[in-house]
């Protein structure tokens, strides 16, 4: 099948950025959101926003949730991205309006599913979370977030109070044209499981994560 060639036989130009593709109704647990579903034309990702409420443009309560199948769809305790996803849903509904940005192609820090799975068995012997990518030849974090500020911006977002521990993701937003008038806290009380890598966060990855300091006897 032959492609189709445009106006003085020019091939039509690619798109670029995010567009807008649905916006359905979506019951949760949580309360009554709208999952509003968009292609990433760049990547070829699909990405939804689950919007609460009446957002305005201004300090709107704001979540980046990098997808993570293992801790949003298992339960997993290796990490605590299952329940500030969780956390976050409640916030938005107890707040009467916001957004959750629901980040795919951001697993394990952006490396990927199976990459994250042998990152974790690597972690299991004695490796910590940063070690373990770059033993793997892997960047130890490979988000980028202007699919997210691309997203906000088509919602009418102009700043955020942003629910996150990681200030990258402030600066990241703010480099995309986001305002982040606040940063709230989003803290996990920590497991045995995950405490290692709690603290790795914190102490190579720059996350602020100052309730640590009260569970200094798990190890």
């Amino acid at each position: 099948m032959t492609e189709k060639i445009g106006v003085l036989g020019k091939k039509p130009a690619q798109r670029t950025g995010v567009e807008r593709i649905v916006n359905a109704p979506l019951p949760t647990v949580y309360g009554e959101f709208r999952a509003v579903g968009y292609l990433d034309h760049d990547r070829g990702d699909e990405q939804v926003a689950l919007v609460h409420g009446e957002i305005g443009a201004e300090n709107v309560l704001t979540r980046l949730h990098s997808e993570c199948l293992t801790g949003d769809a298992f339960g997993s305790q290796h990490c605590e991205c299952g329940d500030q996803l969780a956390s976050a849903l409640r916030a938005v509904a107890a707040e009467g309006s916001g957004v959750v940005v629901y980040l795919r192609g951001h697993e394990g820090r952006g490396i990927g599913l199976l990459a994250k799975l042998r990152a974790m068995a690597l972690q299991a012997e004695g490796l910590d979370t940063v070690e373990a990518n770059l033993a793997l030849g892997l960047p130890v974090d490979a988000r980028d977030y202007g699919v997210a500020a691309g997203i906000l911006h088509d919602l009418g977002v102009n700043s955020v109070r942003l629910m996150s521990n990681n200030p990258r993701k402030r600066e990241a937003l703010t480099r995309h044209g986001i305002e982040v008038t606040e940063t709230v806290p989003l803290l996990i009380p920590p497991c045995e499981s995950n405490i290692t890598y709690l603290r790795t966060k914190r102490e190579r990855l720059d996350h602020h994560l100052p309730h640590l300091d009260a569970v200094a006897h798990l190890r």
